[in-house]
């Protein structure tokens, strides 16, 4: 006999009604503030027990996040690069948007280089070599062009490279819309991946107000105030170009490119900022990206291309304002007199050479491409470890709005934007479960 489902008692439903539900951006704005309370504590007294269980909690959301972020990319590459086939004009649209990509990088790199030349972040620090250790790692370019090519298919998954996983997942995607309907199973089964991955990342996602608690909470238990003092100039720098960024040239664009109100932007788009903030990983929050930019009137099927796409090549904020402000803070610490040609230098490689980032946390790789290719001490490199995790969250957000603010300039420039969409899309009604992807045509 099949059970009939319990109706609510009038007590259930008053003590429901009672509870208020804290929105998702309060619950993250919480955890913020109570991990720097936790951290200051733990630091001030000393309190060992209390740095370890806040190092233990961010470590293990930044864990849970990057568990799925092979995978998820992978899929989300594949899938997107076979909805394009439902979009007219794809090729068009994947052009201009490359190019938005790249233009509003180039802005975003100016803009870092002359408040690096302006403040002089390097100078007066107190800052010597002896600070600083080469890292096991260097990003030249010969590694960043061979290393697009995977030697193996398991490899990239193990190491998390995930610019060699980007290179799988749009070969196979390019596969199956060569092969058409012999390879329908395997699409339907990449579509089914993905909207479980979805799922499971949306459950870390709830996750985030516990892991900001960790993430800040360790951040100042481990470094306090004391560091900061000596990164003071360059951590402004990063901060004020990125906010340049993200509250200045973007509304300006949206307003005058796409014609839009930039405020209904962020009213829209603020639940994936807040998340690449706290979490660091523009993958990670890629899903929500992807949603609120399906909200604010991008078509599904171009914002499943374009999100997934810029998640691990679109990066204003790590791979253009960072390297910028980073190369001449690491040349005044070690003496070394830059000019033109070397400012030339930055710009190129943070316009070409932003998808060694990959949309992980941090951006150690373009840093030392950056040096590299500017012959600069790799122990700089070194210098700026101990201030990523304060400097990296403000430059993830600058990359998530970005990869949410060029497809909304192409859709309205191309006439696909959802204009009532748009003004009607409210952020504050994204707690609930994401949408899974849109099923093929």
């Amino acid at each position: 006999m099949a059970s009939t489902p319990q109706t609510p008692t009038p007590a259930r439903a008053s003590a429901r009604r009672r509870i208020p539900k804290v929105p998702f951006w309060a619950q993250i704005l919480l955890g913020l503030v109570l991990g720097a309370l936790l951290g200051w504590a733990a630091r001030s007294g000393d309190i060992h027990w209390l740095q370890v269980t806040l190092e233990k909690i961010g470590s293990l959301f930044v864990q849970l996040l990057m568990v799925v972020v092979a995978p998820l990319v992978f899929f989300a590459i594949l899938v997107s690069i076979t909805n394009l086939r439902n979009v007219s004009n794809a090729a068009r649209l994947a052009t201009r948007t490359l190019l938005w990509f790249m233009a509003t990088s180039l802005i975003a790199v100016v803009i870092g280089l002359a408040i690096g030349l302006i403040t002089n972040p390097g100078a007066g620090t107190g800052l010597t070599a002896a600070d600083g250790a080469e890292p096991k790692k260097h990003g030249s370019w010969l590694d960043f062009l061979t290393g697009i090519i995977p030697k193996d298919v398991i490899t990239p998954f193990t190491e998390l490279n995930v610019l060699q996983i980007v290179f799988l997942a749009a070969a196979a995607g390019i596969a199956i819309l060569q092969l058409g309907d012999k390879a329908k199973p395997v699409l339907t089964l990449s579509r089914s991946a993905l909207e479980l991955l979805q799922k499971v990342l949306w459950w870390v996602i709830r996750l985030a107000p516990l892991g900001s608690l960790g993430l800040v909470g360790k951040a100042i238990a481990s470094y306090g105030w004391n560091l900061i003092g000596k990164y003071a100039t360059f951590t402004a720098d990063i901060y004020v170009g990125c906010a340049i960024v993200l509250f200045v040239v973007y509304p300006l664009l949206l307003a005058t490119v796409a014609k839009v109100n930039p405020v209904q932007f962020f009213r829209g788009a603020w639940p994936a900022i807040q998340l690449a903030f706290v979490s660091r990983s523009s993958v990670g929050t890629m899903p929500l990206t992807q949603r609120v930019t399906e909200r604010l009137g991008v078509p599904k099927e171009y914002a499943s291309f374009a999100v997934p796409f810029g998640s691990t090549t679109k990066m204003d904020g790590c791979a253009s304002i960072y390297p910028a402000i980073a190369a001449i803070f690491v040349a005044q610490v070690f003496g070394v007199d830059m000019g033109v040609r070397d400012y030339v230098l930055i710009a190129f490689v943070s316009v070409i050479g932003s998808a060694a980032t990959a949309g992980l946390t941090g951006a150690t790789v373009m840093l030392t491409l950056t040096l590299s290719t500017l012959g600069l001490p790799m122990a700089g490199v070194g210098l700026l470890l101990a201030i990523d995790p304060i400097v990296d969250m403000m430059r993830t957000a600058t990359n998530v709005a970005g990869q949410s603010v060029i497809p909304i300039l192409v859709s309205a420039r191309e006439k696909i934007l959802d204009r009532e969409a748009y003004d009607t899309a409210d952020g504050s009604r994204l707690d609930a479960e994401p949408e899974t992807v849109p099923a093929a045509a």
